[in-house]
């Protein structure tokens, strides 16, 4: 909304509330103009960085990875799982042909489920390190959204960023957190 000084500035949020906040240093101040797309840390009160006009907020919510780090060697004891990984998710996307040659169509998807901490992103990193695929994860609950057409632009925003960074492995944690 408004810059005060060098630290300090006024921005209006989303749900129409105005704060007085500080910028803090590392902020490129040459981009802050009123009326601006900022970045801000709620917990602070502080303006953290710069939306260029072209970045769409929603898309803050999600991690993109080009083919993480992560491989098979670094799961322990799910050996069953990784096998089942490696047919169902792995060879469609490395192997097309085969289901072709079958007159079926390949898998887009599955669901991974279990309590946390079952390795559950490990696997799906994997997977993403195997196929050279970019990995994006986003968390359930950001895909609920406080104003009607939020969630539904988050998802389809989702996606576009899966095509252009084709081939991806889209990984929706805490999906459960949708259906309450």
């Amino acid at each position: 909304e408004e810059i005060i000084d060098d630290n300090h500035a006024i921005v209006s949020t989303s749900v129409g509330s105005e704060h007085y906040v500080s910028i803090l240093s590392f902020v490129d101040k040459d981009l802050l103009e009123p009326g601006c797309s900022v970045l801000l840390n709620h917990k602070v009160h502080a303006v953290i960085g710069v939306l260029m006009d072209d970045t769409d907020p929603l898309v803050t919510v999600m991690k993109v990875e080009k083919a993480p780090q992560e491989t098979y060697a670094d799961i322990g004891g799910l050996d069953a799982q990784i096998q089942e990984i490696k047919e169902s998710v792995e060879l469609p996307l490395t192997h097309p042909e085969y289901y072709e040659e079958m007159g079926i169509k390949p898998p887009k998807g599955v669901i991974l489920y279990g309590p946390p901490g079952t390795g559950k992103t490990l696997l799906a990193k994997a997977v993403a390190n195997q196929t050279s695929a970019t990995f994006l994860r986003v968390v359930g609950s950001e895909l609920i959204q406080k104003y009607l057409g939020d969630g539904p632009k988050l998802v389809r925003e989702l996606f576009r960023v899966a095509e252009e960074h084709a081939p991806s492995i889209v990984f929706i944690d805490e999906i459960d957190a949708i259906g309450t």
